[in-house]
């Protein structure tokens, strides 16, 4: 049984290419550096999207490309078929360097009302109709994917979206063909929408095909659940800290994958977004050492 430990462009700030505030190529440096095996695509256009260009990069460093996160507005059914365009673009770049999962989510939209009450969701939201077509757009987008590439789609739940508590989780892969689509569990979102990662690897287990790594402070929280922050706000207040410093159980769930013999990558994805020198290479090296402490 192997698990693999990867880094994101996303740990560095790279939410967009137009406003990344690093060199692709600085970012790749301090991943392998930091001691990381993997690294995700990050947005579309920031990395290289030339396979060979791509893979001399990678190559040069030792790093394999993991995944790739796309979201799709999935509530809108006129954005399926551009969300499987795209999806597929990303996709034959994933397959051409050798990944085997991509990663999808529901739109993340900061000015959005889902994004506004993020961590204070208690009940699923969507009615019986926008399921079906939540739940159609899922489907479509992964025969596509799987049909033209080979590669399995792993849904990621992520706070501020449609698709963010436990129940929400449930439902959606309760209607989704379970050969097709997995969870990409992520520990962070998981924990900010009040939930029990823990509890996630135990009911999910085998349908874990993904997982991202990631704590939650409990103080920062409440402050954002008290004062009613949106998902954005919270990020930015440093509500996703270094791995340890939170309550997310990472000792445990690891055990829990080791048990289900969970062969993949994990992937630390840290969130934070405080505007501090050297700050995403420090985490980053503290989050690689914290894993090797558990055995990673």
């Amino acid at each position: 049984m192997t698990i693999s430990v990867g880094n994101t462009p996303l740990s560095w700030g790279i939410q967009s290419v137009e406003n990344a505030p690093h060199a692709f190529g600085d970012v790749l440096n301090e991943i392998c550096e930091t001691g990381y095996a993997g690294t995700e695509l990050g947005p579309w256009g920031y990395l290289p999207t030339d396979p060979e260009v791509l893979r001399a990069e990678l190559n040069a460093r030792n790093l394999t490309l993991t995944s790739a996160f796309v979201h799709v507005r999935l509530t809108d059914p006129q954005a399926h078929e551009p969300g499987a365009a795209h999806v597929l673009e990303v996709g034959r770049l994933l397959a051409a360097l050798g990944a085997r999962i991509l990663v999808l989510a529901d739109d993340v939209d900061p000015d959005s009302k889902a994004a506004r009450y993020a961590g204070r969701v208690r009940t699923a939201r969507l009615s019986e109709d926008e399921w079906t077509v939540f739940a159609t757009g899922v489907s479509h987008i992964a025969e596509v994917l799987h049909h033209e590439t080979g590669l399995r789609l792993a849904f990621q739940h992520h706070a501020g979206t449609h698709i963010e508590i436990a129940d929400e989780v449930r439902l959606l892969l309760d209607r989704l063909n379970p050969d097709r689509v997995g969870l990409c569990l992520d520990t962070g979102h998981w924990r900010y929408a009040g939930g029990d990662p823990l509890e996630a690897v135990q009911e999910y287990g085998q349908r874990i095909w993904y997982v991202h790594l990631a704590d939650c402070d409990p103080n920062i929280r409440q402050f954002a659940l008290d004062e009613q922050l949106n998902f954005h706000e919270a990020a930015l207040t440093g509500v996703f800290c270094p791995l340890g410093e939170g309550d997310v159980p990472f000792p445990a769930i690891l055990d829990g994958l080791r048990r289900l013999q969970y062969e993949g990558w994990v992937i630390v994805e840290q969130d934070a977004m405080l505007e501090e020198p050297d700050t995403d290479r420090l985490n980053a090296r503290h989050n690689r050492d914290y894993l090797q402490k558990l055995g990673l």
